[in-house]
This record gives structure tokens, sequence and C-alpha cells, in this order.
């Protein structure tokens, strides 16, 4: 049964890997077995991933790409590929945000996190939906949110790229499931990371976000962990098109 949640001999292609959530993420899917190519937007940004994975007795590598830039994307991937042989499972958590009132939203903010969000998670799955199908099969995981459920406020942006992720999930399971290949999305909760710090540092809305937690409490970025493993292995191969949401009851109250 153990052997079911084993990532021994696969490799890991995860984005946003740098820290919080990514970090996270890679050093669970680590752990658990897997060959981790960490990735970031700077050619030093998960070297303290790298590091965690491997004082842990892990394996990883890292790359770095600009998800705003469809050219260094595919040069990313083409050397996770050359590194690897093959990729097995796809991790898209790398993501922005920006926050302005809709009536000011700047545009070209607009194409940004869309493009980074949204158009490089789903550049990321074609190129290795591919490889995937030729190899029988694999496993893809997306970062989706709660603002994949809900509109928020004075970030339209970012909402409209995690509903879209949420849709690119469902619409390549559809395709894909045929081929062995489970796409699949993880959407956190409110979790203690730099990204949340200000809303963390409010003690209105904190206590406010605390109370509707079932749970009592805000994530941790390990809390995360077990829902990459599930769904990078064996565990999950009849799961498809679904969004886990991973926020300590949140979407129940």
């Amino acid at each position: 049964m153990s052997d079911l949640f084993s990532l021994k001999n696969k490799n890991v292609l995860i984005t946003g890997a740098s820290r919080g959530l990514g970090q996270a993420m890679a050093v669970a899917l680590a752990e658990a077995g897997a060959f981790v190519i960490c990735c970031s937007s700077s050619p030093d940004g998960t070297d303290e991933t790298i590091r965690q994975i491997e004082a842990a007795g892990g394996k990883a590598f890292g790359l770095h790409a600009n998800l705003n830039n469809r050219e260094e994307v595919k040069k990313m991937y083409d050397a996770a590929v050359e590194k690897c042989g093959k990729i097995d499972v796809l991790v898209n958590n790398g993501g922005t945000i920006a926050r302005y009132p809709a009536t000011d939203f700047p545009l070209d903010e607009w194409d940004r996190v869309l493009e980074v969000n949204l158009t490089s998670a789903f550049y990321l799955s074609q190129l290795v939906g591919k490889d995937m199908i030729k190899n029988g099969g694999g496993k893809i995981i997306n970062t989706a949110s709660m603002l994949s459920y809900s509109g928020g406020i004075t970030v339209p942006a970012y909402t409209a790229s995690k509903h879209g992720i949420a849709g690119i999930t469902k619409a390549l399971a559809n395709e894909w499931a045929q081929h062995n290949i489970q796409v699949n999305a993880i959407a956190p909760g409110y979790f203690r990371t730099d990204n949340t710090q200000r809303l963390q540092d409010d003690p209105v809305r904190n206590a406010e976000i605390t109370k509707r937690i079932p749970a009592g409490r805000w994530g941790n970025p390990e809390d995360l962990g077990g829902a990459a493993i599930f769904l990078a292995s064996a565990a999950s191969d009849y799961v498809n098109g679904t969004v886990i949401t991973v926020d300590g009851g949140w979407m129940a109250r």
C-alpha cells in the first residue's frame, strides 16, 4: 500500500519553487522519492529549496525562467528534459499578483498576471503533455486558489487567472485522461507565507479569517505536502479534473 504514494524514480518539474508553498511542495515531493527540478524566476532563486531537499537526503536541480517570457519557458522545459530524460510530474505553481481597483487596473499588469499565472501553465502543460502521451502517461498539478471560486477585491487579473486554472485543469483532463495523464489542481486556503504577510499583520482581518476557518488556524506551507504527493503518485491514478481544496475547511463554512 505504501508504494501507492512513492515517487521513487519519478522526475518532477515544479515552478515557483523558491519559497512558500512551492518550496514546501518541492521538499515534500523529494521526500517521497522524486528527483525534483526546482524552477524560479532568478538563477539562484531555488538555492535554499535545493539545500533543504539535499539536507533531507533528497535529490534536486535548479533552473530558472521568467514565466512572462515564452522563449525562456521553452528553454527551461528543454533543459529539464535534457537533464533527466523525461518529466513524470509537472507542478504549475509559479504565479504573481497585482492589486488595483478595477476602474484603474493597468492593462499591461492584466497581461502580465494572465501570462504568468495562466498562459505559462497552459504552455508548460502543452509541452509536457505531448511528451507524456508518447511516454504512456504522467501527472500535471496546477495551483488554483480560493479565488478560483470567488471574486476578491482589487485583484481582477489574479481572480481571472485562477478561475482559468480551474478551467484548464478540467479541459486538459477531459482530453488527456485517455492517455493515462491525470490533470488536477490544489486550491490552498489561507497559508502563512510572505504573500499573505499583510493579512497576517492586520489584527482585524487576521481574526476574521481565522474565525471562519473550522480548523481554527491558518495553514503552514508543510500542510500542502500531502495533497501534492497524493496527486503526483499512483494513489491518484483515477482522479481527473479535480480541484482539491486544502483550506482547513474554509470553503465548507
